[in-house]
């Protein structure tokens, strides 16, 4: 039986954090299975919230749960690669 999202709620560690990130892809990087990568090399949970692939650029908005040391390397990881990573900015009120 599948979990739904209100029990893992519940289940996530006091000291885990959320973070939201556009990632920009350059050309030679958009077949890349960079977000699978990026779940099994550091302790994060990722989660795609929007996302546009073209030949030319690949934009995703991913929204990242874990520590906050592993967020980091996850982010230094992916800028290392060449990937473009900035904070999405949220202007509407949450629920």
């Amino acid at each position: 039986m599948a979990r739904t999202s209100k029990n893992l709620k519940g289940t996530r560690p006091e000291t885990a954090e959320q973070t939201r990130l556009w990632l920009m892809y350059p050309p030679r990087l958009i077949k890349e299975p960079l977000i699978w990568k990026l779940g099994q090399k550091f302790k994060v949970v990722t989660n795609v919230r929007q996302a546009s692939v073209t030949d030319e650029i690949g934009i995703v908005s991913l929204e990242l749960d874990g520590k906050r040391a592993d967020i980091k390397a996850a982010i230094k990881w992916l800028e290392k690669l060449g990937v473009s990573v900035e904070p999405v900015e949220i202007n509407v009120i949450e629920s």
